[in-house]
């Protein structure tokens, strides 16, 4: 071979490569089978076109590329989607593939190494874990064996409410709304879960006791650390260069929650040798039983996961959806009225309402389901990963590929839904909403399994506000309706409102 030769296949063999590797940063994957993708730098992969809010940079990516892309973070593909058909094929057409969760870094040190129901892998154990949550907590007849425990929080709320009007000189007093869902709901959670009062002990108290602000402490940090990005998920060999320090923040934070936990444990495991009243019995007593029967399948750790994943799951969640709820109404008095009249009709004034009430007030489930849409607590619900190779849309989505659906920019797709953008409880009545299009609890298999103990709940506490008080705005300006950073989507500003009891309602409220 030629001098010349020589260098013209050299250039060949260098030139080729290259240009096969622009093309497929330049074009992304049109024409391989792969749902299509905006450019893809080497190493970091698609890290640089991503800003919080996640939900918000994945919708505009799919409003420039479609609703369907194939992203890299880094050394992990990232399939995120935004259509109804294509979740319908990858939550009930190929929901076996999709029935895993990616095992991150918040997952692995605050979830026991993954073995909780919420991030272990589909199988015997978590099916076990999620069927012992339905059985004790989460089905409808639990709800209704622990109905007198939710009850008592929301008259504690509505208490507390109350004296805090008549500490005042009478008119409408101002209200932090935020501290007052999120106590109500830690309280009633531990309730529930372990037997543990912390909230409105007597006629006089208000909020948590010490141990409950320290759980609820705890809480707002692990949801903090949790929305931090992890570049050791993304990038495994930064793990070895030591640069992240979220691992460790982590990882003490683990721990501290594990003696909160443990002490909660220990608590009930006492208790337990003292009291006989098997109605009276809590989930944790109950595994706490079987672990005497099967100590090697429910050990400490197990129950301490589950007592987490149940508080952790509707904590937050209903909270910030209350907050919302208000901060809508509020916006919007024609709708606030339309609630109150629709309690009025079917409760009264001369009692409080109930969870009975729940099913005949239609009007406040819509309002519920309208705020979901427009916030969904969950914009990217919890990430999935194929535990196979599969086809999603047309596609082609390899195996370990981690799945976002991106609920927030599907809620408000105006090709799925009329005025996406209003707030219109109404829309529910004429059928929108009853297919895929609407996922805010998620779908398939992994459905969130508290959904209807969060809509009995948020629904009989926001019963209960708009039936015993009257509501107003701080000033003309409506409810700032920005939302904040984490994973739940809060509110930036939280909710400052004005409230008195109403007249109709004097008789009852004093008697609580």
């Amino acid at each position: 071979m030629t001098a010349f030769g020589g260098i013209a296949c050299a250039l060949f063999l260098l030139v080729v490569p290259l240009l096969l590797i622009a093309r497929r940063l330049f074009l992304g994957t049109r024409g391989l089978g792969l749902p299509r993708r905006p450019l893809c730098l080497p190493v970091i992969g698609h890290v640089h076109l991503l800003r919080a809010p996640l939900h918000h940079s994945l919708a505009r990516l799919a409003d420039r590329h479609g609703p369907d892309l194939l992203l890299r973070l880094g050394s992990r593909p990232l399939l995120v989607i935004s259509s109804p058909t294509t979740v319908k094929e990858c939550f009930a057409t190929h929901n076996l593939a999709f029935l895993n969760r990616p095992l991150l870094l918040p997952g692995k040190h605050l979830n026991y190494d993954g073995t909780t129901f919420a991030v272990a892998p589909y199988g015997p154990h978590w099916s076990k874990l999620r069927s012992i949550a339905i059985l004790q907590l989460l089905s409808p007849t639990s709800s209704s064996r622990l109905a007198h425990i939710r009850a008592a929080n929301v008259r504690s709320l509505l208490r507390g409410l109350f004296l805090h009007f008549c500490s005042e000189e009478g008119g409408f007093v101002p209200v932090s709304m935020k501290p007052r869902f999120t106590e109500l709901m830690l309280s009633t959670l531990l309730e529930m879960i372990v037997g543990k009062k912390c909230y409105g002990g007597s006629a006089a108290t208000e909020g948590l006791d010490e141990e409950g602000k320290r759980f609820a402490s705890v809480i707002e940090e692990s949801f903090s650390l949790s929305s931090a990005a992890s570049p050791e998920d993304f990038l495994p060999f930064l793990k070895w260069i030591g640069v992240n320090g979220l691992e460790k923040q982590l990882i003490k934070l683990g721990k501290e929650m594990d003696v909160l936990l443990q002490g909660l444990v220990d608590e009930r495991r006492k208790g337990m040798r003292t009291e006989t009243n098997a109605a009276k019995k809590t989930l944790v007593d109950v595994m706490l039983s079987q672990q005497e029967e099967d100590p090697q399948f429910y050990t400490d750790n197990i129950i301490k996961g589950m007592m987490l994943i149940l508080i952790f799951g509707g904590f937050d969640t209903s909270s910030i959806t209350m907050e919302w709820a208000m901060s809508l109404l509020l916006n919007h008095p024609e709708a606030l009225k339309r609630v109150h009249d629709e309690i009025e009709t079917h409760v009264g004034h001369q009692r409080l309402v109930t969870d009975s009430d729940l099913p005949r007030l239609r009007y406040l489930n819509n309002v519920i389901r309208e705020t979901l849409r427009l916030f969904p607590p969950g914009p990217l619900l919890v990430p999935r990963e194929s535990a196979t190779e599969c086809s999603a849309g047309g596609f082609h989505v390899p195996r370990g590929a981690m799945l976002m659906v991106n609920a927030y920019k599907m809620h408000r797709d105006p090709s799925l839904w009329t005025d996406p953008t209003q707030f219109k409880p109404e829309r529910f009545e004429s059928g929108e909403g009853e297919g895929y299009e609407y996922v805010p609890f998620g779908a398939g298999r992994r459905r969130c399994p508290g959904e209807a103990m969060a809509m009995k709940t948020v629904g009989l506490v926001l019963a209960s506000l708009v039936q015993c008080f009257e509501w107003k705005r701080v000033g003309e300006e409506e409810v700032d309706l920005s939302e904040g950073e984490g994973l739940s989507m809060p509110k930036a500003i939280p909710l400052e409102v004005l409230c008195k009891p109403r007249q109709a309602m004097m008789d009852v409220l004093p008697q609580l």
